[in-house]
Formats: structure tokens, sequence, C-alpha cells
């Protein structure tokens, strides 16, 4: 990270009442408790694992891991930090630690790494299903079949902006110059760094540039994740990547956050879904089957640290890839780092650290944003819109090669 002062770019922490990081640990995270508690019929030890843990999330402070088999990252979590921030409020830490310790919790509650009939078993599965199966989704995948009728530019940006905007994905595939929703998308851009994007992965490309790999860290799973690998698979069959790695989380992750197996729910989406969703899917199914996809699932995806951490393999994965793309806030807060910087700030240089060209998409639902114009930053902030940071109304593109 650069040398910025530590008034100018404090650590985002929760401990503001009224501030956005305060309302997800005092609200949220009690509502995903609540929300977990009717998905299963947990047994009373996990009903009441889940009620202590309601009750240190409004007044208690954070514990830490059980040692044992119940908690076989135990040592990992000690070296993320743990003997610093146990014993503290969960509003006194910084904000990225404390939620992502939160889940961590709640998969203890519910016996998720077991032993036990409940190991393994997701939490947030049932809601992860109904949105894949939503109405909603059934239109955005029949949507694809008007791709055809668009330019091969017009394809790459509706593919691209239907992975921004992930659960708005249906205006990403109208992005004709007289589309539906192109002129609304394209303001609610802070940042568009998409022609830098394409720069990286050219349709043609010579020999000598040798194969070209994507790694895309994915962020949601559901209808958050369709639109991802529709972009891997449009990628791959216009010869822009040669392979993909898709890095998804190890275990389930805030609310939503993209398994193993919510990526193969989502290819059986696809390929059941007919028509052009049905023709990615298969594409998407033969590149798994040959190893031009790959899915990966790093233990640092689960890490409550910023990017700049990251441990030796990771690093050299990304610094091999022709381009890392991360996607969503989360993944933006920890490359970034969680904290309070200046929205002039350069996206070049907090992320000068990382080892290979890097690209961002990302819906603002967090405070943390860089690598604005100052003319950018006038305009939101007189937009009468205070929320402009945190609403998931606006997104960006922003790109260091």
């Amino acid at each position: 990270m650069p040398d910025t002062p530590a008034e100018s770019a404090p650590v985002i922490r929760g401990d503001e009442p009224g501030s956005f990081p305060h309302g997800v640990l005092a609200e949220r995270h009690p509502a995903i408790i609540r929300q977990v508690r009717e998905a299963f019929p947990y047994d009373p030890g996990q009903e009441r694992a889940l009620d202590a843990l309601l009750a240190s999330c409004a007044d208690g402070v954070i514990e830490p891991l059980p040692a044992g088999a119940d908690a076989r990252d135990h040592d990992r979590w000690a070296g993320w930090g743990m003997g610093e921030y146990a014993g503290r409020s969960w509003f006194d830490v910084p904000w990225l630690w404390a939620e992502s310790h939160f889940y961590r919790r709640l998969l203890d509650a519910v016996g998720y790494f077991g032993p036990g009939p409940w190991q393994g078993i997701d939490p947030f599965r049932p809601a992860k299903l109904a949105e894949l199966g939503a109405r909603e989704t059934d239109e955005e995948l029949a949507a694809l079949d008007g791709l055809d009728a668009l330019s091969a530019d017009e394809r790459d940006r509706a593919l691209l902006h239907g992975s921004l905007w992930g659960n708005r994905a249906d205006l990403g595939f109208r992005l004709s110059e007289s589309g539906t929703g192109a002129g609304d998308e394209a303001a609610a851009l802070v940042a568009d760094d998409g022609d830098a994007l394409w720069s990286l992965l050219p349709a043609t490309r010579t020999g000598a540039r040798g194969p070209a790999t994507l790694c895309l860290v994915a962020d949601n799973a559901g209808r958050e994740l369709v639109p991802d690998l529709l972009l891997v698979a449009h990628l791959l069959a216009e010869g822009r990547v040669d392979r993909a790695v898709l890095h998804v989380k190890p275990y389930p992750y805030y609310v939503s956050d993209a398994t193993h197996a919510d990526v193969l729910d989502a290819l059986r989406r696809l390929v059941a879904a007919g028509g052009a969703a049905a023709a990615y899917g298969d594409r998407l199914w033969a590149a798994l089957a040959d190893g031009r996809v790959t899915v990966r699932a790093h233990p640092f995806s689960c890490a409550p640290l910023p990017y700049s951490d990251a441990p030796a393999d990771l690093r050299e994965e990304f610094a091999a890839a022709t381009v890392t793309v991360l996607k969503g806030d989360l993944n933006y807060r920890r490359l970034v780092g969680d904290r309070r910087w200046p929205a002039t700030t350069p996206f070049a240089d907090v992320t000068s650290y990382f080892p290979g060209p890097v690209a961002a998409l990302r819906t603002l639902k967090s405070d943390v944003i860089t690598g604005l114009t100052a003319k950018t930053e006038e305009a939101l902030e007189a937009s009468g819109e205070p929320r402009w940071r945190t609403s998931g109304t606006h997104a960006l593109i922003q790109v260091r090669p």
C-alpha cells in the first residue's frame, strides 16, 4: 500500500453509530442469524449456539475459535489476528475483520465444520437456490437469445456489464446505443476503464504473447455468478483467453459468496435453461471437463485481511495471469484496503503491490472508494443522493495494467 498518512486513510471500523459499518454489525448480522435459524430445523444445541452469537453481536466481545476438530483453521485464524482482537468489542476492531469473523463463528454455531450430520451443510443454500430459480433469472437468461443481433463490440460490452452489475444483469443485455437502460447505466458508472480491460484481452493475439490466462475472483452466487460464468464462456469462445481460473470461497461466507457447489448449481441452471443460455452452459461444461476452466478455493479467500497480505502461492498465481479480475464490493475492499481513502486517491497507487495486471468490477455497497476524478466526486456529493457509496446504484470498472 502507498505511504498515506493515517489521518487521511484510517481503517474502517464499526464504532460510529449511524454509520454504514455500524449498521451492518448492529442490525444486519442479527437479521442474518434469524434468517439462518428459519432456513433449517436446527437442533437445540445449534439453537443455543445461534442465540449466544446473537447476544454476542449485541453487547459481547470477540471470542477465539474453539480448538480441536471443530476448528481445523484455528491456527490459521491465530495468524490472521485472533490474538490481537479476541476480547475486544465487535465494533472496535477493523470492520473487515469483524465481518469475516462473524461468518466464521456462524458456521461454528450451525455445525458446518462437524463432526456430525450438519457438517458441510451451507446455511445460506435455500436463499441461493431460490434466487437461481426466480422469474428474474429466467428473464435474464432469455435475454441472451438477443445477443447475436448485436455487433461484436456490443456483445463484449453487454456481457462485461452483465458481470459488473450482478443482479441487475438484465441491464447489461440491452446496451445498443438506443437500448433501454444504456444511458442510465453509463451515468451510474463512477469510473470506466473498460477499454483498458479489453486491451489486456485482445480478440487477436500474436503467438509471441503466449497463452492468455484470466483469473476471475468471484463474488456472489446465484444471479450474480451466472453473468460471471457467461463472461468467462464468452472470452473463451472469442479467443480472448485460453484458460480461466475461477476463484471461489472454500466455505459459505458473507451470506451469498460463491463456493464450488454454487458454481455447479449455476452451471446446471444454464444448461437446463435452453436457447443461448444452454449453449453457454455447454461450452463451460466442456471447458471444465478439459481443463480450460478450473475452480480454485484458496483458504485466503476467506481471510479477514487485504490482498496485500496474500500468501506467496496465491501471489504467484496472480502474477502469472494475463489479468486478475476481482468481482464485487468485498473483493474491492480487500484489494485497495478497507480504509477511508480520499476518493481521488489513484487506484494505481493503492494496487501497486498487486503482483500482476488487475481489474475491479464493483457495484458500490460500502464506503471505501478510490480512483475518482475530482469532478466526479464533486458531482456525486452534490447529487442529493447521500448514500451513493453504499446503495448499490453506482458501479465502477477500474484497471491497473
